[in-house]
């Protein structure tokens, strides 16, 4: 049959990513510039027998995901600024209480319903740090429809290998776009099913201190049950106000993350290592910063550029080695200046570094980015 040809938009591609990684639940609200994940979910899920619900606000679509994926389901829901807002508290009852689902996020102009229609990166910040607590977090940001679908598939095997929600954090100016995708044919892709537990239900402990720090997951209605409860709990799910069983599942929680980072960080380099001047960028606007790099090249600029597709965790210790060399690096983002912080601090030399900023509902055009990186090199 070979691979299907498809015109898409991102937001498109984000629903077809997730049915081809099983998602066979979505909740959620329809809010711009998201909305569209949601119609096109509602179209598609009924004809394979999935379920698509619309909720009475985002509050209850984030509590209704995590409640499906509980039960078994692979869980979506979708939203844009004051909805990722809202989210938060549930979102973090999703990561104390290790349960796999995806929160896509397509970026508008803030802050409150600022600018719904327009194009902005500053949710980067939020996206770590919304929720309250210290918590893992796993944040995928696609450059292209083609890779929305790519990462979104990720997404959904990232949350069911390492039991927790995980955030596609996109941006309006993909979501949007329009290009022609190659849909991967059924088993092209590698699909990450939930790890079941193989005990009996006797012996079976919910959140238990595996060799891989990630417990088996029993869906309720297999016959096992167990305790959800947003409090610090020890292996049984029970509530626990003892200070070390806290520590240990907190350390678990972000040790399970920290000890795959060569799994899970994904990133884009192009002449990243022997370059000058280096463009530290993330989204849409990798595509801006991909024709800036060739026209300074062009001038005779030795450039290169540094993409994270995973930009939670931050990709920290590559980007050290990048900057040793470097006389500039150069974040360009649809903020008022997030992802330079990590970046500073990755780099450890916060003199080097600069910021190419917008914030008004408009993209950072190339000519923009090489007017600035010219007023410094």
């Amino acid at each position: 049959m070979g691979r299907k040809i498809k015109l898409l938009q991102g937001n498109e591609a984000c629903v077809h990513g997730a049915l081809y990684a099983g998602m066979d639940f979505f909740a959620g609200y329809p809010i711009t510039p998201s909305t569209e994940i949601a119609e096109v979910s509602s179209e598609m899920l009924p004809r394979i027998g999935g379920k698509f619900i619309q909720m009475e606000d985002e509050i209850a679509g984030m509590a209704t995901t995590i409640g499906a994926a509980i039960a078994g389901a692979k869980a979506m829901t979708a939203t844009s600024g004051p909805g990722f807002s809202l989210k938060q508290e549930n979102l973090g009852y999703a990561a104390i209480t290790e349960t796999p689902c995806v929160v896509v996020n397509v970026q508008r102009s803030g802050p409150s319903t600022g600018l719904p229609t327009s194009p902005a990166q500053g949710d980067y910040m939020q996206a770590k740090w919304g929720t309250h607590g210290d918590h893992p977090v796993i944040a995928l940001s696609p450059t292209s429809v083609a890779e929305t679908f790519e990462l979104t598939v990720k997404a959904f095997n990232f949350s069911e290998k390492y039991r927790m929600p995980v955030i596609l954090l996109m941006d309006e100016l993909i979501g949007h776009l329009r290009e022609k995708i190659e849909i991967p044919e059924p088993g092209e892709l590698e699909v990450i099913p939930r790890k079941l537990p193989t005990v009996s239900p006797e012996e079976f402990k919910a959140f238990e201190y595996t060799e891989d720090l990630v417990p088996p997951m029993a869906n309720f209605g297999m016959g096992y049950r167990y305790n959800v409860t947003g409090l610090f709990h020890d292996e049984t799910g029970f509530p626990t106000n003892n200070t070390d069983e806290a520590e240990r599942l907190l350390n678990r929680l972000m040790a399970k993350i920290d000890n795959n980072l060569d799994d899970i960080l994904i990133y884009e380099e192009i002449n990243a290592q022997d370059a000058d001047v280096l463009l530290v960028s993330f989204g849409g606007m990798v595509r801006a910063s991909k024709e800036a790099m060739a026209t300074l090249k062009e001038k005779g600029y030795n450039v290169g550029l540094f993409a994270p597709k995973t930009v939670w965790p931050f990709p920290s210790a590559r980007l050290n080695e990048l900057s040793q060399n470097k006389k500039f690096i150069f974040v360009v983002e649809m903020n008022l200046g997030q992802m330079i912080e990590p970046v500073m601090l990755a780099a450890q030399n916060k003199d080097i570094v600069k910021g190419i900023n917008k914030a008004n509902g408009e993209i950072i055009t190339p000519e923009q980015i090489v007017e600035k990186c010219l007023e410094v090199i």
